[in-house]
């Protein structure tokens, strides 16, 4: 068995009563909500985009994106900036949990609630419960 240090890491969040899970490589990091310059004609889920340090990253919203229906943001709302294909990528989710890594994971089944099997890569068991580890090709990529 891997030490914990060696093992990968994740950065669990939630969305409503659901945990999701990304490796920690891809996030370049955690911000607050802050204001979202919406752009027209977009999907729902495309929230708009943010300056990051004179950078402009288009957010898109997890919840939209997975069928759930829309809420304020709250204290604990959160962007988390990913990195992927080089470049910057925002996602809002409902709140942070914890740093985590998976002792073992079990494949998707093929839907998960009312989610195709292939947004991930695995179900991993934290603290919290159970948690999809996202697959972030088939979640970014969606059309």
């Amino acid at each position: 068995m891997l030490a914990l240090s060696e093992m990968e890491q994740y950065v669990e969040f939630g969305i409503g009563n659901e945990n999701y899970a990304i490796r920690i490589s891809e996030v370049h990091e955690i911000i607050r909500m802050q204001d979202i310059t919406e752009i027209p004609n977009g999907p729902s889920y495309v929230k708009g985009v943010i300056n990051l340090r004179g950078r402009i990253v288009p957010v898109i919203g997890l919840r939209e994106m997975f069928g759930l229906p829309d809420k304020e943001f709250g204290k604990a709302t959160r962007i988390v900036v990913l990195n992927h294909l080089e470049e910057f990528i925002g996602i809002v989710v409902d709140r942070v949990n914890q740093v985590v890594s998976f002792e073992n994971t079990q494949p998707p089944p093929d839907r998960i609630g009312g989610l195709n099997g292939n947004l991930f890569t695995g179900i991993g068991i934290s603290s919290t419960g159970l948690v999809g580890i996202l697959k972030l090709d088939e979640v970014l990529l969606r059309n």
